[in-house]
């Protein structure tokens, strides 16, 4: 279980596609790697998240809590085949592209738990939340099934707060400290994807 690559971004603007009230809305979500196995040059990791990492709304990413978005490389390719056939997208998605600021290996939603303690050399980290898409996610992936998708498939990725700061890079090992293992990332999801279930159900 490894860091592959480190991804941050400034904000900028997002464009829209499907919530009626916005034409553009700024966000962070458009993250780019700054350390990866090729280069892995070494980042600083703050209490509010990585140096050089912004973001536009904490309400949704960002603070104490959700400092740092991890998401599973193993997801990539059921992206790279949803794009492909509903929005002919042929060119693979890269490091950072669905907002994570750390892509990792080895890791699923199945077995990572809330209260876990991820230790990276001198930095410690905690798993808080999953992560929550919402219309940016959508407009990102240029596809407003996006969220949907993320949601009904299980792969969302998520949030990890810093108890420790210090330096991490791209191939620095994580080894997993267990919380309490009361409740997983997937469990979270499945109360979600009930709640989205419900939401959909006809008056």
């Amino acid at each position: 279980m490894r860091i592959i690559s480190i991804s941050v971004a400034t904000v900028s603007p997002l464009f829209g596609i499907d919530h009626p009230d916005y034409k553009t809305v700024n966000s962070g979500i458009k993250k780019l790697p700054v350390s990866t196995l090729e280069k892995p040059e070494p980042i600083k990791v703050t209490k509010v998240g990585l140096v050089g990492d912004e973001q536009a709304d904490f309400s949704v990413h960002g603070g104490l809590e959700k400092a740092i978005y991890a998401y599973p490389l193993e997801h990539y390719p059921f992206w790279n085949d949803l794009l492909l056939r509903e929005t002919k997208r042929s060119t693979p998605i890269g490091f950072g592209f669905v907002g994570e600021n750390l892509s990792v290996e080895g890791f699923s939603e199945a077995d990572v738990w809330v209260g876990d303690i991820w230790q990276i050399g001198e930095v410690e980290l905690q798993v808080t939340k999953l992560r929550e898409p919402c219309f940016k996610f959508n407009a990102r992936m240029a596809y407003k099934g996006s969220s949907k998708a993320m949601i009904q498939s299980g792969k969302s990725g998520w949030y990890l707060q810093v108890n420790q700061v210090g330096h991490i890079q791209a191939g620095d090992i994580i080894t997993v400290i267990p919380g309490r293992r009361e409740t997983s990332i997937k469990m979270q999801n499945s109360f979600l994807l009930r709640k989205d279930q419900q939401n959909d159900l006809p008056l």
